[in-house]
Protein backbone atom coordinates (compact mmCIF):
# COMPACT_ATOMS: atom_id res chain seq x y z
CA UNK A 1 0.00 0.00 0.00
CA UNK A 2 1.20 3.38 -0.75
CA UNK A 3 0.37 6.61 0.92
CA UNK A 4 1.33 10.16 -0.55
CA UNK A 5 1.85 13.00 1.93
CA UNK A 6 1.52 16.31 0.77
CA UNK A 7 4.11 19.32 2.68
CA UNK A 8 5.85 22.36 2.15
CA UNK A 9 8.03 24.17 4.58
CA UNK A 10 6.65 27.49 2.98
CA UNK A 11 3.06 26.21 4.63
CA UNK A 12 5.00 27.29 7.89
CA UNK A 13 5.74 30.72 6.81
CA UNK A 14 1.72 31.39 6.82
CA UNK A 15 2.35 33.81 9.42
CA UNK A 16 -1.13 34.75 11.73
CA UNK A 17 0.39 37.36 14.17
CA UNK A 18 0.16 37.50 17.92
CA UNK A 19 -2.72 36.93 19.68
CA UNK A 20 -3.54 35.19 23.01
CA UNK A 21 -4.34 31.81 21.62
CA UNK A 22 -7.26 33.23 19.20
CA UNK A 23 -8.03 36.63 21.35
CA UNK A 24 -6.69 39.33 20.01
CA UNK A 25 -4.30 41.29 22.46
CA UNK A 26 -4.76 44.74 24.14
CA UNK A 27 -6.38 45.93 27.11
CA UNK A 28 -5.89 43.34 29.85
CA UNK A 29 -4.96 40.27 27.25
CA UNK A 30 -0.91 40.10 26.85
CA UNK A 31 0.30 39.00 23.78
CA UNK A 32 1.15 35.10 23.12
CA UNK A 33 1.29 32.91 19.86
CA UNK A 34 -1.97 32.79 17.51
CA UNK A 35 -3.39 29.07 18.49
CA UNK A 36 -3.05 28.40 14.13
CA UNK A 37 0.73 28.87 14.63
CA UNK A 38 3.18 26.42 12.80
CA UNK A 39 4.24 24.55 15.26
CA UNK A 40 1.82 21.69 15.23
CA UNK A 41 2.86 21.06 11.45
CA UNK A 42 6.14 21.35 12.05
CA UNK A 43 6.01 18.59 14.69
CA UNK A 44 4.27 16.46 13.03
CA UNK A 45 6.53 16.39 9.85
CA UNK A 46 9.46 15.91 12.69
CA UNK A 47 7.81 12.89 14.32
CA UNK A 48 7.36 11.67 10.96
CA UNK A 49 10.69 11.99 10.13
CA UNK A 50 12.07 10.75 13.44
CA UNK A 51 9.90 7.47 13.68
CA UNK A 52 10.98 6.31 10.03
CA UNK A 53 7.54 6.80 8.71
CA UNK A 54 8.55 10.05 6.49
CA UNK A 55 10.96 7.93 4.32
CA UNK A 56 8.15 4.80 3.53
CA UNK A 57 5.89 7.90 2.31
CA UNK A 58 5.05 8.98 -1.43
CA UNK A 59 6.29 12.21 -1.69
CA UNK A 60 3.63 14.70 -3.68
CA UNK A 61 5.06 18.03 -4.79
CA UNK A 62 2.30 20.84 -4.35
CA UNK A 63 1.98 23.77 -6.80
CA UNK A 64 -0.43 27.25 -6.57
CA UNK A 65 -3.78 26.85 -7.18
CA UNK A 66 -4.98 28.74 -10.30
CA UNK A 67 -7.17 31.68 -10.08
CA UNK A 68 -9.66 29.13 -11.67
CA UNK A 69 -9.28 26.51 -9.61
CA UNK A 70 -10.27 29.07 -6.57
CA UNK A 71 -13.08 30.83 -8.26
CA UNK A 72 -15.17 27.03 -8.76
CA UNK A 73 -15.77 27.59 -5.17
CA UNK A 74 -14.87 31.50 -3.91
CA UNK A 75 -15.95 34.58 -5.72
CA UNK A 76 -14.02 36.54 -8.22
CA UNK A 77 -14.55 39.46 -5.47
CA UNK A 78 -13.31 37.90 -2.76
CA UNK A 79 -10.34 36.07 -4.80
CA UNK A 80 -9.25 40.06 -5.47
CA UNK A 81 -9.67 40.75 -1.75
CA UNK A 82 -7.64 38.15 -0.33
CA UNK A 83 -4.83 39.21 -3.35
CA UNK A 84 -4.92 42.62 -2.18
CA UNK A 85 -3.78 42.02 1.41
CA UNK A 86 -0.16 39.46 0.43
CA UNK A 87 2.23 42.39 1.52
CA UNK A 88 0.15 43.13 4.49
CA UNK A 89 1.53 42.65 7.99
CA UNK A 90 -0.57 40.85 10.43
CA UNK A 91 -4.44 41.41 9.22
CA UNK A 92 -7.16 40.00 9.60
CA UNK A 93 -8.95 38.49 6.65
CA UNK A 94 -12.22 37.96 7.44
CA UNK A 95 -13.75 36.47 10.91
CA UNK A 96 -10.96 35.00 12.74
CA UNK A 97 -8.69 34.33 9.65
CA UNK A 98 -5.65 36.53 9.96
CA UNK A 99 -3.15 36.56 7.40
CA UNK A 100 0.11 38.30 7.03
CA UNK A 101 2.74 38.69 4.66
CA UNK A 102 2.88 36.36 1.12
CA UNK A 103 -0.45 34.29 3.20
CA UNK A 104 -2.47 34.65 -0.03
CA UNK A 105 0.51 32.99 -2.17
CA UNK A 106 0.83 30.16 0.39
CA UNK A 107 -2.91 29.77 0.66
CA UNK A 108 -3.19 28.76 -3.09
CA UNK A 109 -0.06 26.21 -2.59
CA UNK A 110 -2.35 25.20 0.22
CA UNK A 111 -5.25 24.70 -1.96
CA UNK A 112 -2.86 23.28 -4.73
CA UNK A 113 -1.37 20.72 -2.60
CA UNK A 114 -4.77 19.21 -1.76
CA UNK A 115 -5.37 19.06 -5.60
CA UNK A 116 -2.53 17.45 -6.47
CA UNK A 117 -3.18 14.97 -3.47
CA UNK A 118 -6.66 14.32 -4.72
CA UNK A 119 -4.79 13.86 -8.48
CA UNK A 120 -2.64 11.67 -6.80
CA UNK A 121 -5.21 9.08 -5.51
CA UNK A 122 -7.56 9.59 -8.57
CA UNK A 123 -4.75 8.35 -11.02
CA UNK A 124 -3.48 5.91 -9.05
CA UNK A 125 0.04 6.84 -8.34
CA UNK A 126 -0.62 6.23 -4.53
CA UNK A 127 -3.62 4.46 -2.74
CA UNK A 128 -4.40 7.33 -0.59
CA UNK A 129 -2.73 10.61 0.92
CA UNK A 130 -2.37 12.95 3.96
CA UNK A 131 -2.29 16.57 2.64
CA UNK A 132 -0.17 18.46 5.63
CA UNK A 133 -1.03 21.55 4.83
CA UNK A 134 -1.19 25.23 5.95
CA UNK A 135 -4.18 27.75 6.13
CA UNK A 136 -6.63 25.13 6.82
CA UNK A 137 -9.87 25.48 4.67
CA UNK A 138 -12.91 23.87 5.85
CA UNK A 139 -14.18 27.54 7.81
CA UNK A 140 -13.73 29.43 4.13
CA UNK A 141 -17.31 30.20 2.72
CA UNK A 142 -17.25 31.89 -1.08
CA UNK A 143 -17.15 35.49 -0.03
CA UNK A 144 -15.11 35.16 3.28
CA UNK A 145 -12.54 33.94 4.98
CA UNK A 146 -13.54 32.70 8.67
CA UNK A 147 -11.88 30.36 11.23
CA UNK A 148 -8.29 30.98 10.14
CA UNK A 149 -9.05 29.40 7.00
CA UNK A 150 -8.66 31.28 3.75
CA UNK A 151 -9.49 29.03 1.06
CA UNK A 152 -11.39 26.29 0.83
CA UNK A 153 -8.76 23.58 0.24
CA UNK A 154 -10.77 20.60 0.62
CA UNK A 155 -13.83 22.01 -1.66
CA UNK A 156 -11.93 23.49 -4.43
CA UNK A 157 -10.14 20.02 -4.31
CA UNK A 158 -13.61 18.42 -4.39
CA UNK A 159 -14.89 20.60 -7.40
CA UNK A 160 -11.76 20.00 -9.56
CA UNK A 161 -12.05 16.56 -8.88
CA UNK A 162 -15.69 16.82 -10.51
CA UNK A 163 -15.06 18.76 -13.18
CA UNK A 164 -11.31 17.81 -14.65
CA UNK A 165 -11.77 13.53 -13.49
CA UNK A 166 -14.22 11.20 -14.08
CA UNK A 167 -15.25 10.93 -9.80
CA UNK A 168 -18.71 11.46 -9.68
CA UNK A 169 -19.68 11.03 -6.04
CA UNK A 170 -17.60 12.19 -3.45
CA UNK A 171 -18.25 11.53 0.28
CA UNK A 172 -17.04 13.98 2.99
CA UNK A 173 -16.13 12.53 6.74
CA UNK A 174 -15.04 16.06 8.85
CA UNK A 175 -13.80 14.78 12.08
CA UNK A 176 -12.47 18.37 13.16
CA UNK A 177 -14.00 19.38 16.52
CA UNK A 178 -15.16 22.32 14.58
CA UNK A 179 -18.57 22.57 12.46
CA UNK A 180 -17.33 22.08 8.91
CA UNK A 181 -19.28 25.27 7.67
CA UNK A 182 -17.56 25.85 4.22
CA UNK A 183 -17.29 21.96 2.68
CA UNK A 184 -21.25 22.01 3.52
CA UNK A 185 -21.93 25.25 1.60
CA UNK A 186 -20.06 24.22 -1.34
CA UNK A 187 -22.13 21.25 -1.62
CA UNK A 188 -25.29 21.97 0.05
CA UNK A 189 -27.75 21.31 -2.89
CA UNK A 190 -25.49 18.76 -4.77
CA UNK A 191 -26.45 15.28 -4.09
CA UNK A 192 -23.46 14.15 -5.86
CA UNK A 193 -21.72 15.02 -2.37
CA UNK A 194 -22.53 13.71 0.54
CA UNK A 195 -20.95 16.20 3.69
CA UNK A 196 -21.03 14.72 6.86
CA UNK A 197 -19.44 16.71 9.86
CA UNK A 198 -18.17 15.53 13.40
CA UNK A 199 -18.11 18.05 15.84
CA UNK A 200 -18.63 19.59 19.58
CA UNK A 201 -21.86 20.92 19.21
CA UNK A 202 -21.57 24.70 18.53
CA UNK A 203 -18.25 24.90 19.11
CA UNK A 204 -17.38 27.34 15.99
CA UNK A 205 -19.10 28.80 14.17
CA UNK A 206 -21.53 28.80 17.25
CA UNK A 207 -24.55 28.95 14.62
CA UNK A 208 -24.05 26.17 12.71
CA UNK A 209 -24.07 22.19 12.53
CA UNK A 210 -27.10 21.68 13.79
CA UNK A 211 -28.43 18.17 13.10
CA UNK A 212 -31.82 19.85 10.67
CA UNK A 213 -28.92 21.42 8.68
CA UNK A 214 -29.73 18.48 5.79
CA UNK A 215 -29.29 19.88 2.21
CA UNK A 216 -31.39 21.99 0.46
CA UNK A 217 -33.13 21.40 -2.85
CA UNK A 218 -31.94 18.62 -4.87
CA UNK A 219 -28.67 17.86 -2.15
CA UNK A 220 -31.63 17.31 0.53
CA UNK A 221 -30.87 14.65 2.83
CA UNK A 222 -27.07 14.86 1.32
CA UNK A 223 -25.59 16.87 4.45
CA UNK A 224 -25.11 15.14 8.21
CA UNK A 225 -24.36 16.88 10.96
CA UNK A 226 -23.13 15.07 13.91
CA UNK A 227 -22.77 17.59 16.88
CA UNK A 228 -21.76 15.76 19.82
CA UNK A 229 -21.79 17.30 23.38
CA UNK A 230 -19.01 18.59 24.98
CA UNK A 231 -16.63 15.99 26.95
CA UNK A 232 -17.74 13.32 24.09
CA UNK A 233 -14.81 10.39 23.92
CA UNK A 234 -13.92 7.51 21.93
CA UNK A 235 -17.20 5.75 23.03
CA UNK A 236 -18.78 8.62 21.41
CA UNK A 237 -16.99 8.71 18.36
CA UNK A 238 -16.65 4.90 17.74
CA UNK A 239 -20.69 4.90 18.23
CA UNK A 240 -21.10 8.08 15.72
CA UNK A 241 -19.06 6.06 13.24
CA UNK A 242 -20.23 2.42 13.50
CA UNK A 243 -24.23 3.94 13.54
CA UNK A 244 -23.84 7.22 11.38
CA UNK A 245 -21.31 7.80 9.20
CA UNK A 246 -20.13 3.91 8.13
CA UNK A 247 -24.00 3.10 7.28
CA UNK A 248 -24.18 6.71 5.30
CA UNK A 249 -21.16 5.76 3.32
CA UNK A 250 -22.50 2.00 2.22
CA UNK A 251 -25.63 3.98 0.98
CA UNK A 252 -24.02 6.86 -0.60
CA UNK A 253 -21.50 4.64 -2.29
CA UNK A 254 -18.70 6.94 -3.10
CA UNK A 255 -16.02 7.09 -5.53
CA UNK A 256 -13.92 9.07 -3.29
CA UNK A 257 -13.62 9.88 0.12
CA UNK A 258 -12.29 13.18 1.71
CA UNK A 259 -11.51 13.60 5.33
CA UNK A 260 -11.22 17.43 6.46
CA UNK A 261 -8.82 16.09 9.04
CA UNK A 262 -8.54 18.14 12.23
CA UNK A 263 -6.98 16.64 15.71
CA UNK A 264 -8.69 19.75 17.89
CA UNK A 265 -11.19 16.60 19.35
CA UNK A 266 -7.95 15.29 21.28
CA UNK A 267 -8.18 15.72 24.93
CA UNK A 268 -5.44 18.22 25.07
CA UNK A 269 -6.38 20.68 22.80
CA UNK A 270 -6.68 24.43 23.83
CA UNK A 271 -9.79 25.47 21.85
CA UNK A 272 -11.94 21.90 21.55
CA UNK A 273 -13.43 20.36 24.73
CA UNK A 274 -13.66 16.64 23.39
CA UNK A 275 -11.74 13.38 24.68
CA UNK A 276 -10.03 11.84 21.49
CA UNK A 277 -7.24 10.01 21.78
CA UNK A 278 -4.66 8.26 19.11
CA UNK A 279 -5.51 5.12 19.03
CA UNK A 280 -9.71 6.60 18.69
CA UNK A 281 -8.48 8.30 15.63
CA UNK A 282 -6.41 5.07 14.50
CA UNK A 283 -9.72 3.19 14.95
CA UNK A 284 -11.83 5.57 13.08
CA UNK A 285 -9.08 5.39 10.48
CA UNK A 286 -9.27 1.89 9.52
CA UNK A 287 -13.53 2.17 10.10
CA UNK A 288 -13.09 4.61 6.93
CA UNK A 289 -10.05 2.38 5.28
CA UNK A 290 -12.61 -0.51 5.62
CA UNK A 291 -15.13 1.30 4.22
CA UNK A 292 -13.00 2.56 1.43
CA UNK A 293 -11.78 -0.47 0.27
CA UNK A 294 -15.07 -1.70 -0.25
CA UNK A 295 -16.99 1.26 -2.38
CA UNK A 296 -13.63 2.57 -4.05
CA UNK A 297 -11.24 0.95 -4.25
CA UNK A 298 -9.40 2.56 -0.89
CA UNK A 299 -9.38 5.94 -2.39
CA UNK A 300 -9.14 8.18 0.46
CA UNK A 301 -7.31 11.64 1.10
CA UNK A 302 -7.22 13.63 4.06
CA UNK A 303 -6.80 17.39 4.22
CA UNK A 304 -5.36 18.87 7.38
CA UNK A 305 -7.58 21.49 9.18
CA UNK A 306 -6.78 22.09 13.24
CA UNK A 307 -5.25 20.94 16.32
CA UNK A 308 -3.68 23.07 18.46
CA UNK A 309 -1.58 21.33 20.78
CA UNK A 310 1.72 21.00 19.86
CA UNK A 311 2.70 18.49 22.06
CA UNK A 312 0.03 15.88 21.32
CA UNK A 313 -1.04 16.25 17.75
CA UNK A 314 1.76 15.11 16.03
CA UNK A 315 1.09 11.60 17.97
CA UNK A 316 -3.00 11.75 16.52
CA UNK A 317 -1.67 12.58 13.62
CA UNK A 318 0.96 10.21 13.56
CA UNK A 319 -1.28 7.65 14.15
CA UNK A 320 -4.07 8.25 11.47
CA UNK A 321 -1.33 8.20 8.53
CA UNK A 322 0.56 5.55 9.86
CA UNK A 323 -2.71 3.38 9.82
CA UNK A 324 -3.26 4.84 6.46
CA UNK A 325 0.11 3.35 4.91
CA UNK A 326 -0.53 0.12 6.89
CA UNK A 327 2.52 0.33 8.88
CA UNK A 328 3.42 -0.03 12.64
CA UNK A 329 6.58 2.30 13.30
CA UNK A 330 6.75 1.46 17.02
CA UNK A 331 6.08 4.53 18.49
CA UNK A 332 4.30 4.70 21.75
CA UNK A 333 2.10 8.41 22.20
CA UNK A 334 3.16 8.89 25.98
CA UNK A 335 -0.58 10.31 26.39
CA UNK A 336 -2.60 7.61 25.50
CA UNK A 337 -2.65 6.07 28.98
CA UNK A 338 -3.38 9.19 30.50
CA UNK A 339 -6.16 10.42 28.28
CA UNK A 340 -7.32 6.98 27.68
CA UNK A 341 -8.34 6.31 31.50
CA UNK A 342 -10.07 9.56 31.65
CA UNK A 343 -13.18 9.03 33.26
CA UNK A 344 -16.50 8.55 30.71
CA UNK A 345 -14.39 8.40 27.83
CA UNK A 346 -17.18 5.30 27.01
CA UNK A 347 -20.82 6.61 25.47
CA UNK A 348 -22.77 8.08 27.45
CA UNK A 349 -26.49 8.13 27.85
CA UNK A 350 -27.15 11.73 26.52
CA UNK A 351 -24.52 11.73 23.20
CA UNK A 352 -26.03 8.13 22.75
CA UNK A 353 -29.49 10.18 22.95
CA UNK A 354 -27.98 12.69 19.98
CA UNK A 355 -26.32 10.00 17.84
CA UNK A 356 -29.81 8.22 17.85
CA UNK A 357 -31.39 11.48 16.49
CA UNK A 358 -28.50 11.77 13.70
CA UNK A 359 -29.19 7.79 12.65
CA UNK A 360 -32.49 8.84 11.80
CA UNK A 361 -30.69 11.37 8.75
CA UNK A 362 -30.09 8.04 6.75
CA UNK A 363 -34.09 7.60 5.99
CA UNK A 364 -33.18 10.98 3.97
CA UNK A 365 -30.12 9.41 1.90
Amino acid sequence: MSTGLVFHERYLWHHTGNHADYVPYGGLVEPLQHAESPDTKRRIKNLLEVSGLLDELTRIKPRPATKDEILRFHTKKYFEHIQSLNKTISVDAGISAPMGIDSFDIALLSAGGVIEAFDAVINGTVDNAYALVRPPGHHAMPDIAMGFCIFGNAAIAGMHALAKTDIQRIAYVDWDVHHGNGTQAAFYSNPNVLTMSVHQDRNFPTNTGLIEENGEDEGTGYNINIPLPPGSGVGAYEATFDRVIIPALYKFKPELIVVPSGFDGGANDPVGRQMMTSEGFGSLTRKLMKAAHDLCEGKIIMTHEGGYSAAAVPFLAHKVIETMAGRDSGIVDPFQNIIGRMGQQELQPHQDNLIEEAEKLLLNL
